[in-house]
């Protein structure tokens, strides 16, 4: 009999959060056994979250050894941020003046809780609203197409802000400047302004750069 969706579904969910999230960091080996007694489950549900996974890439499946957590390469955190950065800009590009100025209401809140969070030491809070901000930008555009695409990439935004947590938290006042004159450019729909701040922007807090390593 086929694992329900729902315990599969529950298996993934929770294993792909613990890689994303940091708990399980690249290069953990994972136990079948183990996180079927975690979650309280059968191994057959996991066994098909671990399949998805691999197929996702975020895990490889050594038969009788074990699973091992990969993560995302420098490559792909750096590709990753370059196709967020095109779709970010791309809304901006595609904005109404009208979309533009009820960004400028909303994002007041979000760079607010941006800022409580990273002082707070809540790292965890602070990538779910830096998540909604970068998000914000794509949805200028109205595009159901660029939306869904963009949506697709959140595990691997996620991954990226936790495993650069310290170069971000280091510099908490420099992470919201940023944020601010970012949004600044977006609000006046200066799209290629915009699009040179970000991409500076994520190369200082993800590292990322032209090598094509």
């Amino acid at each position: 009999m086929p694992p329900s969706d729902s315990a599969a579904d529950r298996a993934h969910a929770h294993i792909r959060d613990a890689i994303v999230g940091g708990a399980f960091a690249p290069g953990t080996m994972l136990s079948e056994n183990a996180l079927a007694a975690e979650l309280g489950l059968s191994r057959t549900p996991v066994r098909a979250a671990l399949a998805r996974l691999r197929d996702e890439g975020w895990v490889r499946i050594y038969a009788q050894r074990g699973v091992q957590v990969l993560g995302l390469s420098a490559r792909e955190i750096r590709e990753s941020a370059q196709l967020r950065l095109a779709l970010e800009s791309a809304g901006v590009f595609h904005s109404t003046e009208a979309g533009r100025e009820a960004l400028a209401a909303w994002a007041e809140g979000n760079i607010a809780e941006q800022e409580r969070a990273l002082r707070a030491g809540d790292y965890a809070a602070f990538a779910e609203a830096a998540m909604d901000f970068h998000t914000s930008f794509v949805e200028l555009a109205g595009n159901t197409v660029m939306s869904a695409t963009y949506a697709r990439l959140r595990d691997r935004q996620r991954f990226s802000l936790t495993h650069h947590e310290g170069t971000i938290s280091g510099d908490p006042d420099q992470v919201i400047a940023d944020h601010r004159t970012v949004m600044a450019a977006a609000v006046a729909g200066d799209w290629i302004r915009f699009s040179e701040l970000l991409d500076a922007h994520q190369r200082d807090s993800y590292g990322t750069g032209d090598a094509h390593s």
